[in-house]
Formats: C-alpha cells, structure tokens, sequence
C-alpha cells in the first residue's frame, strides 16, 4: 500500500460576476413582466403572482454576497433569464474542459509537475455537458495526459467522492497520480426564475492533483482517510436527462428540469446526516475537535456551514477555523470546499490535521482527513 498525497490545487474563475444588487434588479423586472401577462389569472386566483427579491434576503438566507458566471447578459435580460452560451463545433474544446485544463494546468504549476506526470483524469462534477465521449478524455487529451480518464457525478460531492477513488487508486498501486477536476457551470441549470433559489450558484472550476507521497519534493497533504456515504432523497433533483424527448411533455419548458430543493427539509436532514459522518470519520481515526486546524467545507449557506462547524469542535468556530468562500462565489457544487482549501490551506505548519468535506444531492457526503507535510 502507498501514501497518497494532495501536492496542487488549481482555480478557474470566470471574469464576470453579478452582484445582489444587479441580481436582485434583474429578477424584479421579469417578476414584474409575469404578473402584467398573466394580472388577469392572478386577478381570479388562478395564477398566484410573483413576489419581489431582495439584497436583504438574499444575505440572510444565504450569506452570498455575488457569483461568478461564464456569462452574465443573459441572466440579467428579464426576457431571458439564463445564461447565453455559444454552441461550439465539435472540434472546438467544449467549455466545461476548457475550465478544467485551466484549473488542472494551476494545479500541476503549484506541484512542480507536468501532464506527463499525470497518469489518470477524473471529471468529477454536478452536471456533465454531455453523455459521452467523457468529458474527462477530452480534459486529458486537451493536458497531454497519458493513462485513461472518466467522468463521475455525486452532485455537490462529487470532489471528494473523485479523491477518494484517486487516492484509493494510488494507495493500491494501480497509478501513480491523478488530476481530479471539477468544472461546474451551474448557472445553466439554475432556474433564475425561482425566488427561492435565483441566487444560489456560481460558476467556476478546480483541480486537485494526488500522487503517491514519495514522489513529492515540496510541501503536500497527506491523504490520512477518506469516507463516502449516500442516502437516497428527492428533496434535491433534476429531472433534465436523454429521456426527455420520449416522454409526452418531455420537451417543454417544465419547472423540474432545473435545480429544485425543498430548502427546509434540506436543512433538516443534511445537517445531522454530516455532522455525524464527520463525526464518526474522525473518531475511527482517533481525533478530537481539538486536533483538527482547520475544516474546509461545502460552500453551500453559511448557516448550514456555522452550524456543521459548531458540531464537529463543539464551540463556535475562530476567525479561519471554519473558512467561507461563498460570499463571493456563491454555492459552486462539487467546487466549493475544494476552492475554500485551495485558498486557505498555504499557512497551516507541518503536521497540522484538517478535514474536507462537501455534501449535497443523493442525500451524499464525503470528507477527507488531511495532514500537512514539509
């Protein structure tokens, strides 16, 4: 059995954000524009009309401050409502894999490597722009990568659920390294139109490069365990999938085939369902609150995070204890505790413990123990 070890991570940002303030505009205007189209049905109750968004809801229910988006216009057009992507040719690299070999080529830059160091890709992310070929071959063909690559989807899991089969692969001797990516536009399977959620996701994208500990030459994270656990629950879906035009109504512009959440029962069931996997990961490796530096979770709702965080040390985090990154990125999906890592892991000392972990749709969660080398 070998060590594996976290030796680079990689961000992609896009350059466009959206503030609150923009959002918050844009939602009103197309709220506006539906109920003047439809005043007469809600007028006889039949419609119920659509209530204004504000900047202040938004912080309290979410503590995001702004997103990242590949592209704002459309979002921003009442008339419109989502992203405008442009369709590539076939030829062209597709725009999930562009943000990954972005995000990868940092990722191998922070390690001193190079792709041909590299022998396994895996795509890991919330949605997949197409079914096949996978994502993750186009990814590595793209980074010069030898070894084979595949694509895998946990939700917001999905990260740490592709470094545990990394890390597994390494551990076993059956690769030597891997680059997990995460290419997440979750702006075009948001629904914009929803009050509940219109200003849940971001889009962004990051890499994590794994490799066997004794060919690291620089500072690193030790991968000391990781641990996946599913439960299955509705509450978080989408229905958009190839069957759609098989089915009568398949193809119209139906609510479920964006993001839905039952927000409330999300945070009901989540919550305990985390805390205790965390809980339980750490106990069977005999640690205390005490002896972790630093936990990086899923960017999801600072509430969901404050809470997590005061469960698993058992006291309000302190200032970095428990770092947030989506007050600027919003929910990223598989992305989000992987970017609060990437961003706030330089300063921990050699042999200082942490803890990664994202948790989301499925139910699912995964964490990842980490300790500090060099």
């Amino acid at each position: 059995m070998y060590q594996a070890a976290i030796t680079g991570t990689g961000v992609f940002t896009p350059q466009q954000t959206i503030t609150n303030a923009e959002l918050v505009e844009a939602f009103n205007a197309y709220a506006d524009l539906y109920n003047a189209e439809n005043a007469e049905a809600i007028e006889a109750g039949t419609v119920d009309a659509k209530a204004h968004s504000s900047e202040e809801f938004i912080l309290k229910a979410s503590g995001i401050e702004q997103r990242y988006v590949m592209d704002k216009s459309g979002v921003l057009d009442p008339n419109i409502m989502h992203p405008l992507l442009r369709q590539r040719a076939d030829e062209e690299p597709s725009l999930m894999a562009e943000m990954a070999v972005d995000a990868a080529q940092k990722a191998l830059a922070a390690a001193g490597k190079t792709a041909a160091d590299v022998d396994a890709v895996i795509c890991a992310a919330s949605n997949l722009e197409r079914a096949y070929p996978a994502v993750a071959i186009e990814i590595q063909e793209l980074l010069g990568v030898k070894g084979f690559a595949f694509d895998m989807n946990v939700a917001c899991s999905s990260a740490t659920f592709g470094i545990q089969a990394a890390a597994d692969m390494i551990r076993s001797g059956s690769i030597r390294s891997a680059l997990v990516v995460n290419p997440e536009i979750c702006s075009a399977h948001l629904e914009w139109r929803d009050r509940d959620c219109h200003f849940i996701f971001g889009d962004v994208a990051t890499a994590t490069l794994l490799e066997r500990a004794e060919d690291t030459d620089g500072p690193c994270f030790d991968v000391i365990s990781t641990r996946c656990a599913t439960e299955y629950s509705n509450n978080i879906r989408n229905n958009n999938g190839f069957l759609r035009r098989s089915r009568p109504d398949g193809l119209s512009d139906r609510r479920d085939m964006q993001f839905m959440q039952n927000g409330r029962k999300v945070f009901k069931e989540v919550l305990p369902m985390v805390a205790d996997h965390i809980g339980g990961h750490m106990a069977d490796n005999g640690l205390e609150s005490s002896d972790l530096k630093r936990i990086w979770l899923h960017q999801a709702n600072k509430s969901m995070n404050d809470f997590i965080g005061r469960k698993v040390l058992g006291r309000e985090p302190e200032q970095g204890e428990q770092p947030n990154i989506l007050q600027d990125y919003a929910n990223t999906s598989s992305a989000g505790s992987i970017i609060a890592f990437a961003k706030n892991s330089d300063d921990l000392k050699d042999g200082e413990t942490g803890l990664i972990c994202s948790f989301g749709a499925g139910y699912s969660v995964g964490s990842v123990i980490v300790k500090k080398r060099g």
